[in-house]
């Protein structure tokens, strides 16, 4: 289905075409209409199914419609992490490019004056809050902010944020809310937790599943058995003739995150890390370090692994097995977007064996084990049953994993990608503006 089929209003179709949007994905087919129609919805939808579009998208056609006050704060889009906030805003602000709308970025980890900012923006009125959910009680927690005539209330990865702790924080900011407000909910997962709170803060939703729980077909899954101390070794040998290619990797902890990357560079290699112990303009930094090509090596925990469009990346390494199977289905959900292809790595250390054959139990598949290549010496045996054990196969071929060269996608330029344009928190409003700005 086409988005010229919606009947959107002039100036939000001079926006998608610009963008090159044209096709809509699963998701916006069976959101999009819905939302327009004023009901609530509950989508499960994971990272890169094009959903911040379909949400984004019928809010903006129904703020052109329907009369709002322009001193108010009329809709609220939650979002579990900072960068996840960002690349929502982004989104909106290219979407919103021909539109007199205005929005603000609320998250915490900026400049002293970013605080200012964001409270004189909600108190002026902003036609969207993007926001994380600690910031935002903060904000409330000081009288800053009136929700009281919010007509739209969305939550996106809401399953992450009841992970990271936020249902207090979340009923906390819905008591600010009117109770007539319009509710929208996506999450990649439906636990009991998640539906629990869909009773708590939706009316009647209508529910839309697209949830596959399953890799793209364009990623192409292998794993090395390997000990621990193998795995920098590895890194070396299947990454130091691919420089030009795109590559994110996961490790669990965030001290393990800056020794792999420490370990990277001193071997010549082009690496740059992520984790929260850095602040918000070094994350930012190394992002776009990432995004820009200066370095093709991301390491990062899983602060990344949800939500984050980073475009063409060609190959996500676990660097050891994820605690379970939903991680391992986001992180290495971070190549082969867009109806592209990637390769998605992993190593399997002694201890990991079990775990990552619950992996496969879930997959309903056996991954691939690629043997190790010359050099790297014997290889522990893969026997998730029982520990230990050495294998009959050490050394191996040399052969190292491969993927297809990357497609070019039929949805559009990059459908679920954020627009390159500069985040933070900012307040906009565009009064009729040209074409040619």
């Amino acid at each position: 289905m086409k988005f010229e089929e919606l009947n959107l209003e002039p100036a939000l179709m001079d926006g998608l075409n610009v963008m090159n949007f044209k096709e809509m994905t699963p998701v916006q087919e069976q959101a999009i209409p819905v939302i327009m129609d004023g009901k609530d919805v509950i989508a499960c939808a994971q990272t890169g199914t094009g959903k911040t579009a379909a949400f984004l998208l019928p809010l903006l056609n129904k703020m052109l419609k329907e009369k709002h006050p322009e001193d108010a704060v009329n809709a609220i889009i939650m979002s579990p992490t900072r960068e996840l906030a960002q690349q929502i805003d982004q989104q909106l602000e290219g979407f919103s490019y021909f539109l007199p709308i205005s929005s603000v970025a609320v998250y915490g980890g900026n400049d002293a004056g970013a605080w200012d900012q964001q409270k004189r923006a909600m108190q002026l009125g902003a036609d969207f809050v993007v926001a994380t959910p600690g910031r935002l009680i903060s904000h409330i927690s000081l009288d800053n902010v009136d929700f009281s005539r919010v007509s739209y209330f969305v939550l996106d990865e809401a399953d992450r944020m009841l992970d990271m702790g936020f249902f207090d924080d979340i009923i906390q900011i819905v008591k600010k809310l009117p109770a007539d407000r319009q509710t929208i909910m996506f999450s990649a997962t439906m636990p009991p937790k998640i539906k629990k709170l869909a009773e708590s803060i939706l009316r009647d939703p209508v529910m839309v599943n697209i949830a596959t729980s399953k890799p793209a077909d364009g990623v192409t899954q292998g794993a090395y058995v390997c000990y621990e101390t193998q795995k920098l070794a590895l890194v070396q040998s299947l990454f130091a003739d691919k420089k030009d290619e795109k590559i994110i990797v996961f490790s669990s902890s965030k001290q393990k995150v800056k020794e792999v990357a420490r370990s990277l560079r001193r071997m010549k290699l082009r690496a740059v890390e992520i984790h929260s112990d850095l602040e918000q303009p070094e994350r930012d930094q190394a992002l776009l370090d990432f995004k820009s090509g200066k370095v093709n090596i991301l390491v990062a925990t899983d602060i990344i692994s949800r939500g984050i469009d980073i475009e063409n990346v060609d190959v996500v390494l676990n660097y050891d097995v994820p605690h379970d199977a939903e991680d391992y289905i986001h992180r290495i959900g971070r190549t082969a977007r867009a109806q592209k292809e990637g390769a998605g790595i992993t190593f399997i250390s002694e201890m990991d064996q079990f775990r990552f054959q619950r992996i496969e139990k879930f997959l309903q598949k056996e991954v691939e084990k690629y043997p190790l290549p010359e050099g790297l010496g014997e290889a522990p045996a893969y026997n998730p049953k029982k520990d230990g054990g050495r294998s009959r196969h050490g050394g191996g071929d040399g052969r190292k994993f491969h993927h297809r060269p990357k497609g070019n996608g039929a949805k559009g330029a990059n459908q679920g990608d954020a627009p390159k344009k500069s985040g933070g928190a900012h307040h906009h409003r565009r009064k009729n503006p040209g074409h040619n700005q």
